[in-house]
């Protein structure tokens, strides 16, 4: 298991620095490297007020009559390029794979940092009546999901659909971490907004696990049709270890004791695959081996597959929490 994020790297690194091979770099200077098949653009909310780069991948092929799949992905700034690279490379070798061409949405922001922190945390929580006590010290606004939301539906999503034909039947929406926070969130509170959620290792602690309160109220919610929704809970099997400790003390305080990121992921798959609300299915992939960094890329490869893969050999894979 270990040795496919060092070959996803690998190949991603690759990819990186042929993209910009020309004639420009004849006289021995570094250029910029750039991603083929992808264009972005930097776009200002009117919702949030916030500037987000925005990154896309379109498939070669002309669009089915339906129009194509898209998955959007949050922290773009990172996890657009290997999803990307996923969905056009094995795409083409649908045959073999089982995969099928679709349109990548990145949603990241305007910076050369793989992260803004202070901004994703603001975008990717949940407006909780209560935010004193988050659990996060480091970010000084949290509770922004909604107007973030607003952004994407009202704002990118017009602007994904006028740039090429998709399918608006068949959309996802994937996020690791804080981003995995904000799919269910969406799920929770906007069900119909995809068709398909994506959350890889879920910050279910944030907030004393306040995400666990919009799923009751998801699930008691009056019945609307999610039969054709599904949702994929993944979480890495090193983001609950022992870490090495002098005493109980010290053991018991460590982030990946507090947050039991393992059971919380595992027991919010098993409550909603039980109860499967408003016809939802939820499946749930334990990845063994990795941890909170390792489990975002291969998460992006489990994502694709989900998603426009062959869906029915995935199922029998991880229906099992």
């Amino acid at each position: 298991m270990k040795l496919i994020p060092i070959l996803f790297a690998g190949l991603l690194l690759s990819w990186v620095m042929q993209a910009h091979a020309s004639s420009d770099d004849a006289d021995g200077t570094w250029q910029e490297a750039r991603v083929p098949l992808a264009q972005q653009r930097d776009i200002r909310s009117t919702a949030t007020g916030k500037t987000y780069r925005i990154l896309i991948s379109k498939p070669a092929s002309e669009p089915p009559p339906e129009g194509f799949p898209v998955i959007y992905v949050l922290d773009g700034n990172v996890l657009f390029y290997p999803v990307s690279m996923l969905v056009h490379g094995q795409s083409q070798r649908r045959e073999a794979t089982g995969i099928t061409p679709a349109v990548v949405v990145g949603i990241g922001y305007p910076t050369q940092k793989m992260l803004d922190e202070v901004s994703r945390a603001e975008d990717l929580t949940p407006p909780a009546p209560d935010l004193s006590d988050t659990g996060d010290q480091r970010a000084p606004r949290q509770g922004g999901a909604d107007r973030f939301l607003d952004f994407v539906e009202q704002e990118l999503k017009p602007l994904i659909a006028k740039e090429v034909n998709i399918n608006p039947q068949q959309q996802a929406l994937f996020g690791h971490s804080y981003g995995g926070l904000l799919t269910l969130h969406t799920l929770f509170t906007r069900p119909q907004a995809f068709q398909v959620y994506i959350a890889s290792s879920p910050s279910i602690w944030w907030n004393k696990q306040f995400i666990l309160t919009e799923q009751q109220a998801f699930m008691a919610a009056s019945s609307f049709d999610l039969s054709h929704s599904r949702l994929l809970l993944m979480v890495g099997g090193l983001e609950q270890g022992r870490p090495v400790a002098t005493d109980a003390t010290a053991l018991s305080n460590t982030p990946t004791q507090r947050r039991q990121m393992v059971d919380a992921t595992r027991e919010l798959a098993s409550r909603l695959q039980q109860a499967k609300p408003h016809g939802l299915s939820t499946f749930y992939q334990l990845q063994v081996g990795e941890n909170h960094g390792t489990a975002m890329w291969t998460g992006s490869i489990r994502a694709v597959e989900f998603f426009i893969g062959r869906f029915d050999k995935f199922n029998a894979e991880v229906s099992q929490p």
